[in-house]
């Protein structure tokens, strides 16, 4: 049975891009699911004096190892000031000090969320760019906006928003 791995590119325990990346995996039919929380991953902030004094974290290395096991992967990226969150951008930091690529040429979903009217786009637009050096192969990308109005109940309940989604999900499923 082949595997995914959906995760958001946030830390925060209500994390609206978790909610997100949760939904979309539980629509892909017939594979193993696995949803990962950043906060499962104890990194210190990266920074050159602390790989040389103490090497690369294990966490790093776990969670590098998870994304080489999968499939597929599910994104979800949270957008702080237009960009990458910390924690995700600390982790991508951490990852790419073991092997340079991150993802391994696994088919990739790449989404974002947000309360506001533009869901993300800003990071999205920054990842599309920036992943494909890291071997990303982004088969599909999906943003939701307005969140707190778009989901409810654990799903979108915007019919023409949830439509988008699924025929992104069928994407990824047609690329596992």
């Amino acid at each position: 049975m082949k595997k995914i791995i959906a995760f958001a590119g946030s830390n925060s325990k209500q994390s609206i891009n978790k909610q997100l990346a949760t939904y979309a995996a539980s629509l892909v039919e017939n594979v193993e699911t696995t949803v990962l929380d950043l906060n499962d991953f104890d990194l210190p902030l990266y920074g050159m004096d602390h790989e040389n004094e103490h090497g690369i974290p294990k966490d790093a290395h776990r969670f590098l190892e998870m994304l080489k096991s999968t499939d597929g992967i599910i994104l979800s990226l949270a957008e702080h000031n237009g960009a990458y969150s910390v924690v995700f951008k600390n982790l991508f930091d951490w990852m790419s000090r073991i092997e340079g690529k991150l993802f391994f040429k696994k088919p990739m979903l790449l989404m974002a969320t947000s309360p506001g009217g533009r869901g993300g786009l800003s990071v999205l637009e920054i990842a599309k760019g920036r992943f494909p050096f890291h071997d990303g192969n982004i088969v599909e990308s999906f943003s939701l906006p307005f969140f707190g109005e778009n989901f409810k109940e654990n799903k979108i309940v915007d019919n023409a928003l949830d439509a988008q989604l699924k025929e992104a999900v069928n994407k990824l499923q047609n690329s596992l």
